[in-house]
């Protein structure tokens, strides 16, 4: 029983993930399934979620509003004419963003104008897409990799500097942060594989 449920629900992420975006708002429109906003979350909630993070700086808020953007979308499918669905689906998360800091704790002139903005939707999706793969790659590297190049490239620490804060010779910093580069970029490249794929 359990296997020919998993079955069913594996071919209808095959069909579903073969198709873009909008046409996967144009068949839920069409014909209501929750497979296919499960789709949209496989291909975006780390988006959201990352997203929601940036501005809410807090993972349980980010949690909620990323479950409640999502537990939504079917009814937002619905009822609203999208064109390209991943910037739309940006500006629901700032808009949910903005509605929570404005209820929690107000906001400050900055922030709100960054999310009220109209920048270029697709170019700053993809610059957050690429900030949260890159986020991960590097959460996902070896400890001391993660470390120096995080040290070097986020804190710009030297070499010297790392040495001395990691206790190891400058040789080992070098090492570490040529092997991280490389598998830093092994790791996004196979993502960005992964991602065309799905």
């Amino acid at each position: 029983m359990i296997s020919s449920i998993v079955s069913m629900l594996l071919r209808k992420r095959n069909r579903y993930r073969d198709m873009d975006d909008e046409s996967l708002v144009q068949s839920y429109r069409a014909k209501p399934d929750v497979e296919i906003v499960g789709e949209f979350y496989v291909r975006y909630g780390h988006l959201v979620m990352g997203t929601s993070m940036k501005y809410l700086k807090n993972r349980e808020d980010a949690e909620d509003l990323t479950m409640g953007v999502f537990e939504n979308l079917g009814e937002k499918l619905s009822s609203h004419d999208i064109q390209r669905f991943r910037p739309w689906l940006y500006r629901v998360t700032k808009n949910g963003c903005l509605m929570k800091l404005r209820k929690k704790n107000g906001l400050s002139t900055e922030l709100r104008q960054e999310l009220e903005s109209e920048d270029d939707l697709e170019i700053v999706v993809e610059k957050e897409e690429q900030l949260n793969l890159l986020e991960e790659a590097i959460a996902s590297l070896k400890e001391e990799q993660r470390k120096c190049i995080e040290l070097f490239y986020l804190e710009r620490k030297s070499y010297q500097e790392i040495t001395e804060l990691m206790a190891i010779d400058l040789k080992k910093v070098k090492s570490a942060i040529q092997n991280g580069k490389r598998n830093l970029k092994l790791k996004l490249e196979g993502r960005n594989a992964f991602k065309s794929a799905v």
